[in-house]
């Protein structure tokens, strides 16, 4: 064989082996690839759960306990959990951000002005209720605490005169009457001897320094008393109770307001309101 021959041999089988694949046989491998991964992925679900089966069984389980919750209270699929975001006036009152007024700018909100929502303020927040226009606008029960903050009188229940936001001294109301501080107990019926108070008929009472420790002890109780009470009221406000209420911001005070404002004594209700320590222990023994 010539060498001319053999040189275009070569050639021809390098063309040949150079020649990229055709349009048909690419098509022909992508086929055949996506069918092996179809079988491969195939296989690998056999005996078990795709994502689409685990959506699918969610679903389902969501969808009966809608139509359980629904024939048990009859008006919510959601178990009576109404989150803030699905109420319309929240999301408002999210986007608007924050309302700050003072004490006097707060007095505006009282239903009286066409178009304003209803505030109630307590203990530095200030709630809308204008869903209890009702009850809280003009001529309802509690308009009296629409406009202001009452945080007093929330917790002694003297409302024409606790209309003030100053809780100093309300724990006062929750600490027992005894013969030792009843300020309707006869002069006599009490002399000091020593470090111990004797009480009239030669009754001995606890010495001062237990008295003493006592009384601190049931003045903490008593501020705890009155924090629950006024956290009960938040709670209502805050739509936790069923109302439809809701926060919407804080008011705005200078720093040492309460200073300012002359210390009250109870008022007659929260006075004849405090309970009688005999009965107390009458009612362990």
């Amino acid at each position: 064989m010539s060498e001319s021959s053999s040189a275009r041999q070569r050639k021809g089988g390098q063309g040949v082996q150079g020649t990229p694949p055709s349009e048909s046989d690419r098509t022909s491998s992508e086929t055949e690839s996506k069918h092996s991964s179809t079988s491969a992925g195939e296989k690998s679900n056999v005996g078990g759960f795709g994502v689409l089966d685990v959506i699918r069984i969610l679903g389902g389980l969501l969808l009966l306990s809608s139509a359980l919750s629904y024939f048990v209270t009859q008006e919510s699929i959601t178990w009576g959990w109404r989150p803030w975001f699905s109420k319309p006036q929240h999301v408002m009152a999210w986007l608007r951000g924050p309302v700050l007024l003072t004490d006097e700018e707060l007095k505006g909100y009282d239903g009286s002005i066409e178009g304003r929502p209803i505030y109630v303020g307590l203990n530095g927040s200030i709630y809308d209720v204008t869903a209890g226009a009702r009850v809280y606008g003009p001529g309802g029960g509690y308009h009296f605490f629409a406009g202001r903050d009452a945080a007093r009188a929330f917790v002694t229940g003297c409302f024409a005169e606790d209309q003030t936001p100053d809780l100093r001294g309300v724990e006062e109301m929750f600490v027992p009457i005894d013969d030792d501080s009843d300020p309707t107990a006869a002069p006599s019926a009490e002399v000091e001897t020593g470090d111990e108070l004797k009480r009239a008929g030669g009754r001995t009472g606890v010495k001062k320094s237990e008295l003493k420790i006592r009384r601190e002890k049931e003045l903490r109780e008593g501020r705890k008393k009155v924090q629950a009470t006024i956290e009960g009221w938040a709670m209502l406000f805050r739509g936790e109770k069923g109302k439809p209420y809701f926060k919407v911001g804080e008011i705005v005070r200078e720093e040492g307001w309460m200073d300012k404002l002359p210390r009250r004594e109870l008022c007659e209700h929260a006075q004849k309101s405090r309970p009688q320590r005999k009965d107390m222990e009458k009612g362990a023994g």
